[in-house]
């Protein structure tokens, strides 16, 4: 058991600030954000030439040094030896909070371990921003982050996702978008609701609403841009294991599932395609992996 005195002024050790950056807009830094990085002995930054953009936007002159999740085995020693020194370290992502599919973690654990304070500034977030404006239930939710991008991964994650009631969150780079709703679409089925955020908080900010075969047909017929926010509401009438031996399991799963039960590749595949209202070609394509 731990307990932190976030303010304990009496702590030889230096503490370790978490503070958010803004996803777009810099006039969602703080007040609080902006003094903490003025003040901080050191910043670890995820992308220094990044970074210093905002500092000198600014007039943050405070020192940085690299910190990413390529190096994070070299750092985190060099980082926790600094704080035991006293120094007292601001540590940010590219944009938003960090930690949230960005570096952080292992270094929090790690001062934590050591019984250093860690502070959480409030802050920018993409999202519970893209969120309350879906129009989707805003809680309870579910937030996942980016999905696998090996596409037998992904549509394996998406199945467990299922059956999940909340509203889910997604992150998703623009290169990767249709690949990601097609998938979304075929594994979790086309009438769920669903919500594209795109360009949070910046100039082209927009919002693409509708279920997922909508959302699919959107991207299909646009020129990506963007990094992308999709929010996918939850499962109204989740099935349990007992109503369904196939809960659960992937569609290649299912697919596996039928061959082992005595049904031959093809026949196997039809039975899945009628089982999610699909054509027969498509789960064949997915099944024997075809782009």
């Amino acid at each position: 058991m731990d307990t932190q005195k976030s303010f304990d002024t009496l702590s030889e050790y230096g503490t370790l600030y978490l503070v958010p950056t803004p996803i777009g807009n810099l006039d969602d830094m703080t007040f609080r954000a902006v003094k903490i990085l003025q003040s901080a002995d050191l910043i670890a930054a995820e992308d220094t030439r990044n970074t210093q953009k905002l500092l000198n936007h600014f007039d943050v002159q405070t020192k940085q040094i690299s910190f990413h999740e390529h190096n994070t085995a070299e750092r985190i020693p060099k980082l926790i030896s600094k704080l035991k020194q006293g120094i007292t370290i601001a540590q940010v992502s590219d944009a938003g909070m960090p930690s949230i599919s960005d570096p952080g973690h292992e270094l929090v654990v790690a001062c934590i371990r050591e019984q250093i304070n860690v502070v959480p500034l409030p802050g920018a977030n993409a999202g519970i921003t893209a969120l309350i404006a879906s129009g989707l239930l805003p809680q309870p939710f579910y937030f996942y982050g980016f999905l696998s991008r090996k596409p037998k991964e992904q549509r394996a994650e998406i199945d467990e996702l299922r059956n999940r009631e909340e509203t889910m969150i997604f992150y998703e780079a623009p290169h990767r978008l249709k690949k990601t709703l097609k998938n979304l679409s075929t594994q979790l089925g086309g009438d769920r609701q669903a919500a594209l955020c795109r360009e949070l908080t910046k100039k082209h900010e927009e919002f693409i609403r509708g279920n997922l075969d909508q959302v699919n047909e959107w991207a299909n017929s646009t020129e990506i841009r963007g990094e992308f926010v999709i929010i996918v509401s939850g499962n109204a009438h989740p099935q349990t294991q007992g109503d369904d031996p196939l809960a659960g399991m992937s569609v290649d799963q299912q697919v596996d599932f039928y061959i082992e039960n005595g049904l031959s590749v093809n026949e196997a595949i039809k039975k899945v395609a009628k089982d999610h209202h699909l054509k027969k070609q498509v789960i064949y394509n997915q099944y024997h992996d075809i782009k």
